[in-house]
């Protein structure tokens, strides 16, 4: 008598099934905390909370340099370190707060209540800055280390919904369409408060400047507070089945597995090998956005209005560039696009550093070619990196990815830095980031995708 075969058991998880409602839900929180990253982050606060500290520092407002200190906590801080200070500070404490967020979410049952949470008090952190005003720096400091807490803890959250919202096969198009809402959203808001700020800026009237800068990035925090309602309204309920069976407090448990998941992190080495891949290049990406405007500046001796029609310029062509690199995602794969969008990130890099001096459009043109390759290459990160969580882990996860995209975020800033100081040449120093797209580019090919897929416990999609 023959035996019996024994039975094939197929243990990936099955695939998520979602309502397009749902989906357009989860699009809309890109577009509503998007806000905070353009007109806070990129535009308004910096100049803004170093004028506030000038003034404490004893500096006339409106002056064109000033060399004062301010004693945070008795600490003697040159004004214009301070904001770069907090940034570094808000770095700091999201390395230990994300993946405490991301293992409470994975262990709660009401994972839009932690959402909104987290996307509440950033957004009346934000808005709060409106009391911001004369010597108090050190209110303007703690609001923005709350803000900027609660943005990447809402972020991890919010990512931890990407892989309950569809299979293998179509979160590269999810992704993308929710990262250029996103840059559409936030580029919006960042044009009107341009046309505000523009039409009511007073020649010799720098208070009405810095007021106008304040009532920008509230504006920031009631939009992000406006639209974070369709997520919580449209998106469902996805708890895993650890959220299921859990019984006791949400947090201790929360602290408890995200003791057990680092534990267990060396059984996923594939997924650790990208995470190390995407904090390299991921670092170039956001070094080159972050210094563009010094190297306009400082180097190419642009106006100010060129800065800012090419900040718009990158906001508005980024959303095309999302969808166009998801379109390309489906047709040859999200792990060779990123790859491809890398050699033109590489491209992007040496033709910065050809740039003549005192010439507008060659910048703006540039400035178009990031727009085009930034949305896409992010966005179809994420998609990818969805790819090689276990089942059930979601957050804990994307906390670590969130840390990898912001926690490093000071790599490639001193890398331009020391160069620099080194040959005195922006240009040089720019060319320096060169190192981060192409070590990058090598992790990246190096990471046999469709294995780690496999050894995360989750079935490849058709195309990679």
């Amino acid at each position: 008598m023959s035996a019996t075969a024994a039975p094939i058991v197929d243990d990936t998880p099955p695939t998520p099934r979602s309502s397009r409602r749902e989906r357009t839900g989860w699009y809309f929180y890109d577009w509503a905390n998007s806000a905070f990253q353009t007109t806070v982050i990129t535009v308004f606060l910096g100049p803004f909370l170093t004028t506030v500290a000038e003034q404490a520092a004893g500096c006339e407002l409106g002056a064109d340099s000033c060399v004062g200190y301010v004693y945070p906590l008795g600490i003697k801080v040159a004004v214009g370190s301070y904001y770069p200070y907090l940034i570094s500070l808000s770095v700091l404490l999201t390395v230990f707060v994300l993946p405490v967020v991301g293992a409470v979410a994975d262990r709660t049952r009401h994972k839009k209540r932690l959402l909104a949470a987290a996307a509440y008090v950033g957004a009346g952190a934000t808005v709060a800055m409106a009391f911001v005003t004369g010597e108090r720096y050190l209110l303007g400091g703690a609001l923005f280390l709350v803000a900027n807490i609660a943005f990447g803890a809402a972020i991890v959250v919010y990512n931890s919904f990407l892989p309950q919202l569809g299979g293998p096969d179509d979160r590269d198009g999810i992704s993308s369409r929710g990262w250029a809402l996103g840059y559409l959203g936030g580029g919006l808001l960042l044009a009107l408060n341009l046309a505000v700020v523009t039409a009511f800026t007073e020649e010799g009237n720098p208070q009405r400047t810095l007021d106008l800068a304040r009532w920008s990035i509230v504006s920031a925090g009631v939009w992000w507070a406006a639209f974070t309602l369709v997520p919580l309204r449209w998106l469902r309920e996805h708890p895993t089945a650890a959220a299921l069976t859990s019984g006791g407090n949400v947090l201790t448990d929360g602290f408890r597995q995200l003791g057990r998941t680092l534990r267990q992190l060396r059984a996923y080495p594939l997924t650790l090998f990208f995470l190390l891949a995407f904090l390299v290049y991921n670092d170039g990406i956001a070094t080159v956005i972050t210094l563009s405007s010094q190297y306009g500046t400082e180097e190419l001796r642009l106006t100010q209005s060129t800065l800012i029609i090419t900040i718009l310029l990158v906001q508005f062509l980024a959303f095309g560039g999302a969808l166009l690199l998801g379109a390309l995602a489906r047709r040859i794969g999200a792990w060779k696009t990123v790859l491809l969008s890398l050699v033109l990130w590489i491209a992007v890099v040496i033709a910065a550093f050809r740039l003549p001096a005192e010439a507008p459009l060659p910048f703006m043109a540039l400035g178009a070619a990031i727009g085009l390759v930034l949305g896409g290459s992010q966005a179809l990160s994420r998609s990818l990196f969805s790819q090689l969580i276990p089942a059930g882990k979601e957050g804990e996860y994307y906390g670590f990815y969130e840390i990898s995209d912001r926690g490093t975020s000071w790599l490639g800033p001193l890398a331009f830095g020391l160069v620099f100081q080194l040959t005195n040449s922006y240009r040089v120093g720019l060319v320096s980031l060169l190192i981060f797209f192409v070590v990058g580019f090598v992790l990246l090919l190096a990471v046999p995708m469709r294995r780690a897929i496999v050894a995360a416990g989750n079935r490849p999609p058709r195309v990679l």
